[in-house]
């Protein structure tokens, strides 16, 4: 048995290592919370990743390509979701998709913007001076809408449209009635069927009207011309990139991407030019991308 004096001894020593393994773990907690406070006044990382929504229509695709190559080399995960004009609003003001940048406004989606655009963030204009309208091929020997009443034989009383939903479909019904036009039906499809059609039609020298836009790769496979619009039925627009209200707080590195992001009418097709000559929206994309490094900087903030 140990005596009195070297159990108290020993129980000092136990005491003191007590303390000392306390102490250390009181330290590395306090420098714990000194660290998390001044973290706690630095913005915190972000999450890496976005989604995207866009319209199957031939500008969408080459834009949506380009700002998601753009994401992806800045290390982003990138989700894209392939929906209609109505739906990409409603995914965007609810908050499933972080953003789109193929919002046609004022005017071809203006019935969209009039129902979402109070739950969603306007970001800015990324391409400007764009246009929509009814187009035949040049050879065609009429050159206004107005003068399409009385020859609806000469196109079997059809205009060719795109997706129902479409805000050129919306607008392209207010022309029928705007210049009375009776006689003919707007015949719903696709962007990509219309683009067939059109081929098919030129490639027999037939006459056709579609609805169409710039900027489109059709305008540099073929010599096409709008129908003058007197009533300016079809008005001007410019492609704006729109938000889900919020992705400026949560996500700001992203959407100073999305605010510095724009081009020109030229650049967008230069992108479907590639993907016409058979390459895939995200060749196409890099491609663009690769040739173009000071616009790319400046939608980084590279270089300022």
């Amino acid at each position: 048995m140990l005596n009195g004096k070297k159990s108290k001894s020993l129980l000092m020593i136990g005491l003191v290592i007590l303390l000392a393994i306390a102490g250390a773990g009181c330290a590395s907690q306090d420098g714990g919370d000194e660290d998390g406070a001044e973290n706690g006044n630095q913005t915190p990382s972000e999450e890496k990743s976005v989604t995207i929504a866009y319209v199957q229509w031939a500008s969408a695709e080459a834009t949506t390509n380009v700002v998601k190559e753009v994401y992806e080399q800045e290390g982003y995960e990138v989700d894209l979701q392939n929906t209609a004009a109505g739906i990409m609003y409603q995914g965007v003001a609810n908050g499933d998709a972080d953003f789109s940048v193929c919002a046609w406004l004022p005017d071809t989606q203006a019935n969209y913007w009039e129902q979402y655009g109070d739950q969603i963030d306007r970001v800015g204009v990324n391409t400007p001076e764009v246009k929509t309208g009814l187009v035949v091929p040049e050879y065609v020997d009429i050159n206004s809408i107005e003068d399409l009443k009385g020859n609806e034989s000469q196109f079997d009383g059809t205009i060719t449209g795109i997706d129902p939903g479409a805000g050129i479909m919306s607008q392209t019904e207010n022309a029928l009635e705007e210049y009375e036009l009776d006689g003919y039906e707007l015949e719903s499809s696709s962007g990509p069927a219309m683009t067939s059609a059109l081929r098919s039609a030129i490639q027999n020298e037939d006459s056709i009207i579609v609805t169409l836009w710039n900027p489109h790769w059709a305008f540099a496979r073929w010599d096409l011309k709008y129908l003058d619009d007197p009533q300016d039925v079809y008005g001007s627009d410019n492609i704006v990139s729109i938000a889900r209200q919020g992705l400026d707080e949560d996500k700001p590195e992203a959407y100073t991407i999305l605010e510095n992001f724009n081009w020109t009418v030229s650049d967008n097709e230069q992108v479907m030019a590639y993907i016409d000559q058979g390459m895939s929206g995200e060749e196409a994309a890099e491609k663009w991308v690769e040739e173009n490094p000071e616009k790319v900087n400046a939608w980084l903030g590279e270089g300022e």
